[in-house]
């Protein structure tokens, strides 16, 4: 198969690697040097250049203007497309500007999924991401293949836009959660217990998590190399408060999460990984996990 892939970033590059490996043919497209490990790739010269050449096209991008851009820019991705075509994106954007973007593609004779991601850089690279997939049945089935190469948990949640609301609603259980750890070992070390043997006396009970299993010891061995950074975490609280506003709803909690990653991001934090939100409430209690 065709397959075109934009964003070759940190998660990008390695799920890109997966379709390579599998032998289908590769067309990138990179504002720098193509990563080695997708040497065997075709690249092309601009956005549209990678649409012409694919019948398939995924993106995996930062944000929603980077993929107003890439889609619908000077040589985007709409000026080489051609009826039949598919475009995949999947990015952590807003849910609202997505479904503008699938309408602007179905006008060109073209299919679009979006189908934001979970799992970060180690599921990335394990091939165990989850994907939360909007769209059509008939687009979905014709895809998934090509996501079983990159995920193991893939769910078509609904219509276009859904898979973004989904991935909202994971961001904000996911952000609580680093939360609720940090403060949880903070507590402990403060009162003076090993953090270490707090953390594996509470995975064998009710408060076991995968945020403690892992972002639990990010958090005690002081290893913040994303993985997933806070600034990009930061981005989709905002589009879940964002959408909160436009439909009256109150998110307090989700809110308290956004600060705490705010006052990272004022300290110079934000390109860590997304556990070290711990470090904000350790510099108003003038104490560290670790100690």
């Amino acid at each position: 198969m065709k397959i075109g892939f934009i964003g070759l970033g940190i998660m990008g590059t390695p799920m890109a690697q997966h379709l390579l490996n599998a032998q289908h043919d590769l067309y990138v497209r990179t504002r720098s040097q193509v990563p080695a490990v997708l040497s065997a790739a075709t690249v092309c010269a601009t956005n549209a250049d990678v649409a012409r050449a694919a019948d398939i096209i995924f993106l995996m991008l930062p944000d929603t203007p980077d993929v107003q851009s890439v889609l619908f820019g000077s040589e985007g991705v709409s000026e080489g497309l051609t009826a039949g075509k598919i475009v995949v994106d999947m990015s952590s954007i807003s849910p609202m500007d997505t479904k503008q973007f699938a309408q602007q593609i179905n006008a060109l004779g073209c299919e679009y999924l979006d189908a934001p991601v979970s799992g970060g850089e180690v599921g990335a690279k394990a091939a165990s991401l989850t994907i939360m997939v909007g769209g059509a049945q008939a687009t979905f089935d014709k895809v998934k293949p090509l996501f079983e190469l990159m995920g193991k948990n893939i769910t078509l949640v609904g219509g276009n836009g859904d898979g973004q609301t989904t991935k909202v609603a994971n961001q904000i259980i996911v952000a609580l959660n680093i939360a609720a750890v940090g403060e949880a070992l903070l507590f402990a070390s403060k009162a003076g217990a090993d953090p270490a043997k707090v953390r594996s006396a509470l995975m064998g009970g009710f408060a076991a998590s995968r945020i403690l299993e892992v972002h639990g010891e990010r958090m005690i061995k002081r290893t913040f190399d994303p993985g997933f950074r806070i600034a990009l975490h930061q981005k989709d609280l905002g589009l879940a408060l964002n959408g909160a506003k436009s439909m009256g709803v109150s998110l307090p909690q989700t809110a308290s999460a956004a600060q705490l990653m705010q006052a990272c991001a004022a300290n110079g934090w934000g390109q860590m990984d997304h556990s070290a939100l711990v470090k904000a409430l350790e510099l108003m209690a003038g104490h560290t996990v670790s100690q």
